[in-house]
């Protein structure tokens, strides 16, 4: 009788630990699949656009930046100044790096939802 008790609370344990990472997640799920969006967005424009070593740079903390915020929404955590300085990367990016139209084009509407998802801290995105 008591194995099945400490089976059913191992159970339960687990039920309510796997329970709230998924509300963690689905709390933040679209963001965090915008914030992938954006950095798959960055690796291509990098890919296609031969960067000067500040190119680079900006490239690199944009990134950086980005997987910082991701990490801290990935437990839950709404962290603004994060997202705050990946904006600004990705800005640094699109103003002062060589980039097709295309991508130029792409990553400033990515921009304008890292916007939308800053003044909507998440919620309704």
């Amino acid at each position: 009788m008591r194995m099945i008790s400490r089976r059913r609370f191992a159970l339960a344990t687990l039920f309510l630990a796997g329970a709230s990472l998924v509300c963690a997640q689905g709390r933040y799920g679209e963001a965090r699949g915008l914030v992938s969006r954006v950095q798959n967005d960055l690796r291509r424009a990098e890919r296609f656009t031969p960067p000067s070593e500040k190119e680079k740079e900006r490239f690199h903390n944009a990134q950086h930046h980005l997987s910082e915020f991701d990490e801290k929404l990935s437990r839950g955590q709404f962290d603004k100044d994060k997202l705050d300085e990946a904006i600004d990367d990705v800005k640094n990016v699109v103003e002062n790096n060589t980039l097709s139209a295309r991508d130029r084009d792409v990553l400033s509407r990515d921009l304008g939802e890292l916007r939308e998802l800053r003044r909507t801290r998440g919620n309704s995105y």
